[in-house]
This record gives structure tokens, C-alpha cells and sequence, in this order.
């Protein structure tokens, strides 16, 4: 399969950035600890929300949580946030967070903002592989599927087919449902480093398992997992 041009994957990254950019700052913690506490709060709220994501996330191999990911646009749009992912082991145990970006851009004819917490389940090693290879594109290196939070797995537009991931997401503002395809997922491996030490990698935190924090906010994401 073709990879993207190396001048797209610039640009995403570039547009990621300057929408994360508009993140507020939070209350406790440095950066990473912030995001994941607001990933458990997001995920425990959604879960609550939907039948159909508690289904998919009891069998999910990995999640990727990203609690505030914006979206803009104008002509010209783009969409990105930070967020975390854990795999769930052999032993069905669950890893602590890595921490990843999701990011896309898009044209046409495209107004408004929009703000959402997503939550993207990893059913099959091919998905679970294409993410762990430090990069991946939604809809090109795994196949995925749009969720409803709320309407059954029969029902959900796409979850009568096996997809190697489920998107669900929960939004606010102009813009009606989520488009992920071609989003590229990111590892920021910057912030693995913040929270467990120079030596974290994305490897060490969700395969090895060597890599490990105190944190409090690690604890009780790993605690409400599934």
C-alpha cells in the first residue's frame, strides 16, 4: 500500500500542532498527567453513554482515548489532539499510557468548529500493529468503522462489519458527525519521556511493560479500563 507523501504528513503535523495548541491548560498536574485524567474522565462518561462502545471495548486489543480533539475549518480545515492508547495483554491485563496524536486535514467548501472527545477501539493485531509502527493512517493501514454513542451494533452505520477499529466520539459545535478517514496517528513519544523517564518509548510502556509512573492519574486510567 502507498504511504503518504512526506510533504502531507508535515502538514498534518503542523496543523495537529497548532490545533493543540488552542488546548486550555489544566487544573493539576503537568501536560501528560492532565491528558490522562481527562482520558479516564471521558472514557468512564462514554462508556456510561453507550451500550454499543462497553460491547467493543471489553474485546478491543488496544484504546486510543484522545479527550479534546478540535476540529476547524474554513475553506481549509483541519482536526487534531492529543491523547493516550493502552493495549490489553495476554494476561488481559492493561498497559499504562502511551501517548499518541491524532491529526488530518481536509478542502472544499467547510465552515465552523467543533469540539470532541473520541475514543477509537483496536480490535485486530493489523490495527494494533499498524499504530505500534509509529505511524498510521485511518481508513489506509486499518480499516474503521463510525460508531454511534447510543444506537446498537447492528444498528451503527458500519458495525455490522468487522473493522480492525471503532470510532466513537462525542461532540460539540458546528460541525454534525466525525470524519477520521486519512487522520494519521502519532506517537509523542516527548510526553512518554515527561511522564516515565528518557528511557520511555511507546515499546517500553505498552508491550515491555518496563516503563512505569506513580502517577495517580495512571493508576485510575488503568483502573477504569475494561
Amino acid at each position: 500500500m502507498n504511504r503518504l507523501p512526506r510533504q502531507f504528513i508535515i502538514l498534518v503535523s503542523t496543523t495537529v500542532l497548532l490545533l493543540a495548541g488552542c488546548r486550555s491548560s489544566g487544573e493539576f498536574g503537568n501536560e501528560p498527567e492532565q491528558i490522562v485524567e481527562n482520558s479516564r474522565s471521558s472514557f468512564q462518561s462514554m462508556m456510561t453513554d453507550s451500550k454499543t462502545l462497553v460491547d467493543v471495548a471489553t474485546r478491543a486489543k488496544a484504546i486510543i482515548i484522545v479527550p479534546n480533539m478540535l476540529r476547524a475549518a474554513f475553506f481549509f480545515g483541519g482536526r487534531g489532539g492529543d491523547g493516550v492508547m493502552l493495549v490489553r495483554g495476554a494476561d488481559g491485563k492493561w498497559s499504562p499510557p502511551a501517548f499518541y496524536t491524532i491529526g488530518g486535514i481536509s478542502w472544499g467548501l467547510q465552515f465552523g468548529g467543533e469540539s470532541s472527545e473520541l475514543i477509537v477501539t483496536v480490535m485486530t493485531d493489523k490495527g494494533l500493529n499498524a499504530v505500534m509502527n509509529r505511524e498510521a493512517t485511518l481508513g489506509a493501514d486499518a480499516g474503521l468503522a463510525i460508531g454511534e454513542l447510543g444506537v446498537g451494533v447492528n444498528a451503527a452505520t458500519g458495525m455490522g462489519m468487522k473493522s480492525d477499529m471503532y470510532a466513537f466520539a462525542r461532540s460539540q459545535g458546528l460541525f454534525v458527525g466525525i470524519s477520521l478517514e486519512g487522520s494519521v496517528i502519532h506517537p509523542r513519544q516527548g510526553m512518554d519521556q515527561e511522564l516515565y523517564g528518557d528511557q520511555a518509548t511507546p515499546q517500553s510502556i505498552l508491550v515491555d511493560r518496563t516503563s512505569s509512573s506513580n502517577s495517580p492519574a495512571v493508576s485510575a486510567l488503568i483502573a477504569a479500563m475494561p
